[in-house]
C-alpha cells in the first residue's frame, strides 16, 4: 500500500503543471475516485486542514492524506512521493537555465501554459464551491473575501480568522435557537 501511494504520490508530482491547486483535480481523480482510499468529504476536509496549516499546499495534502491512510509513515512516504519529482525538475532547471533562459520557443512555452494552468486552478474552486454547499444566498461570502484579498490587500490569514471566528458565532447562534 505505501509503495502504491509513493507511486501515485510521484505520478501526481511528475505530470501536474501550476503548483498545488492545480493538482487538486488529479489527486481527487486518484485518492477519491480511483483508488478509493478516501470519500469526497474526506478528501476536502483535508484539502481545508492542509490550505490552512503552513507549508507547501501539494505537500501538506500528500502528507495530511498519508497519514490518514497509515500514519506517520505514510504521511512521510506522501511528502517523499509528491515533492520528488519537483525537487529532481528544479535541480535540473538551475543546471541549466542559463541556455535556455532567454529562448524564445520556451517563452512561448510558458505563455501557453499559463491560460491551463489558470483553468486548473479555476475547476477545484467550482468544485469546492458544490462540496461548501455554497447556494446563491451564500454565494457572496467567497465573493467579499476574494474582493478583499485582491482590491484591498487583506491577508488571507485574517480572512481565514474572521470566517472561523464567524462560523463560530453562527453555529452557537444556531444552538441557542434550536
Amino acid at each position: 500500500m505505501l509503495l502504491e501511494f509513493f507511486l501515485t504520490c510521484n505520478k501526481i508530482g511528475a505530470f501536474t503543471l501550476g503548483g498545488g491547486y492545480a493538482m487538486i483535480p488529479i489527486m481527487e481523480r486518484e485518492f477519491v475516485d480511483k483508488h478509493q482510499w478516501m470519500d469526497r468529504q474526506e478528501f476536502m476536509d483535508i484539502m481545508v486542514v492542509a490550505q490552512t496549516t503552513p507549508g507547501i499546499f501539494a505537500i501538506d495534502m500528500a502528507s495530511h492524506i498519508g497519514y490518514k491512510l497509515r500514519g506517520v509513515w505514510g504521511g512521510i512516504v506522501g511528502a517523499l512521493g509528491i515533492a520528488l519529482p519537483s525537487i529532481i525538475a528544479i535541480m535540473v532547471i538551475a543546471m541549466f537555465f542559463q541556455n535556455f533562459k532567454d529562448n524564445e520557443y520556451v517563452a512561448k512555452f510558458f505563455r501557453g501554459v499559463r491560460p491551463a494552468v489558470v483553468a486548473l486552478i479555476a475547476a477545484p474552486c467550482f468544485k469546492m464551491a458544490k462540496t461548501a454547499n455554497i447556494t446563491w444566498r451564500t454565494a457572496w461570502i467567497p465573493v467579499v473575501c476574494a474582493a478583499l484579498i485582491w482590491l484591498l490587500g487583506v491577508s488571507p490569514i485574517y480572512i481565514i480568522i474572521a470566517a472561523g471566528l464567524a462560523g463560530y458565532l453562527y453555529g452557537k447562534m444556531l444552538n441557542v435557537e434550536c
